[in-house]
């Protein structure tokens, strides 16, 4: 009977449903997925699509890649969850793999990317009491203009924008923002010694793709190091081989003391982040002081194994570089004065739209989907760009080619 109710049910009638009886946090474009492989989505409708989105960069690895799924069907018919009362048969093995691939002592599970920041701040500010010797209460963390790390309550009392912060007040404190792609100012800002933390996203994702100057991260990981400050990687979304390195920060060899990743870890599988650091941060976690009934639970642990897995098989960072270069230079080579600037490293790039009443990037989204592939506005006139990284080269030219032809078609 469902099946049947399934078939029946339109696409308009579907996203009824959602706006009947779903809060209306999300704007959606007027499509109803109901299916994926690889590179491509299916609605409701049967209609194919490029998904150019990924998912946030959470689909890297493509859409139910085949080790993915195995690995969660097998481990859903054996174990799911145990909550970390006990222990359980998964989650050594993933913690040695994921120390080992990324270089870390240890690492502590969680589901959500918001989480893995939350957690990652806690670290943080349990480092600055107990080991830098920060006066309780007076410890803060340096942030940058236009970030996203999240929505919760906390992390959107140090954001800047007003859709995220606005009416959700009173907010929490013990924040500093600064400028991004600005050493000076982080100089400037680390003279306070109650500084512990520099939380960054090595490239500004829901910014609109913002790449910092080169040699930034390098010279703020080193102006950390030398005032005795964290420096607190946020690679949710620019990690995992989406710049064409495994991780963005990889760029410019810099290892983050405290290293956050979510999303593509599950390869859009499950929900798992994970925060990783060295003993020296790690251990002044005591039992009790923090945790999650599904952090580490067995499900997550078998499919970031399979994910993480995938990413070096494939070869991902390789491809992502290389497709990358390509992807911005036919973008490039668009004339048309719609696009005001092409950016971006590896698979992540975006173009700003000269917006005008009738061209919007809405509209110019919505045409690229009347035309088989999907991607969506953020922050207004911007459209990221970020296709699964198992496409291949004649799948992405024929993408640049809908592209183009919608852009031109204005």
């Amino acid at each position: 009977m469902q099946v049947m109710e399934k078939t029946i049910a339109t696409a308009k009638q579907l996203m009824q449903l959602e706006d009947t009886y779903g809060a209306h946090n999300y704007h959606p474009i007027p499509v109803v997925l109901d299916r994926g492989e690889g590179v491509f989505v299916w609605d409701v409708d049967g209609k194919k699509y490029y998904d150019f989105l990924s998912a946030y960069s959470a689909v890297n690895q493509g859409h139910c890649h085949p080790k993915i799924v195995k690995a969660l069907m097998e481990q859903a018919g054996k174990l799911a969850l145990t909550s970390r009362a006990f222990y359980n048969s998964s989650l050594g093995e993933y913690e040695k793999f994921i120390t080992a691939y990324f270089g870390y002592d240890k690492v502590l599970p969680m589901n959500t990317g918001a989480e893995g920041v939350e957690t990652a701040i806690k670290l943080a500010r349990k480092w600055g009491y107990e080991k830098k010797g920060v006066e309780s209460e007076k410890g803060k963390i340096i942030v940058c203009e236009s970030n996203f790390h999240g929505r919760t309550v906390n992390i959107i009392s140090f954001s800047t924008d007003p859709d995220s912060k606005k009416n959700f007040g009173p907010y929490n404190t013990g924040y500093e923002v600064i400028p991004y792609n600005d050493v000076k100012a982080l100089e400037k800002a680390l003279a306070d010694k109650n500084v512990i933390g520099f939380l960054v996203e090595p490239i500004q994702g829901e910014a609109g793709v913002i790449v910092p100057d080169e040699g930034y991260l390098k010279a703020c990981s080193d102006l950390c190091k030398k005032n005795n400050v964290l420096f607190i990687a946020d690679e949710i979304q620019s990690g995992l081989c989406r710049t064409g390195k495994m991780l963005a920060c990889d760029w410019e060899g810099v290892r983050a003391d405290i290293l956050i990743l979510g999303k593509a870890l599950s390869g859009g599988m499950y929900p798992v982040s994970a925060v990783l650091c060295d003993d020296e941060i790690m251990m002044l976690i005591k039992p009790g002081q923090h945790g999650s009934t599904y952090g580490g639970n067995s499900i997550a642990c078998k499919v970031a194994i399979a994910a993480l897995t995938v990413l070096k098989e494939e070869k991902l960072a390789e491809r992502s570089e290389d497709l990358g270069n390509i992807l911005r230079q036919e973008l490039k080579e668009i004339k048309s004065p719609l696009i005001k600037i092409v950016r971006g490293k590896g698979l992540f790039a975006a173009i700003e739209i000269e917006e005008k009443p009738g061209q919007t990037a809405w509209e110019i989204c919505l045409r690229m989907a009347d035309k088989g592939l999907l991607a969506k506005p953020t922050h207004g006139n911007i459209i990221r760009f970020a296709p699964p990284l198992v496409m291949t080269e004649e799948q992405l030219m024929d993408c640049v080619r809908i592209i183009k032809e919608t852009i031109l078609s204005f």
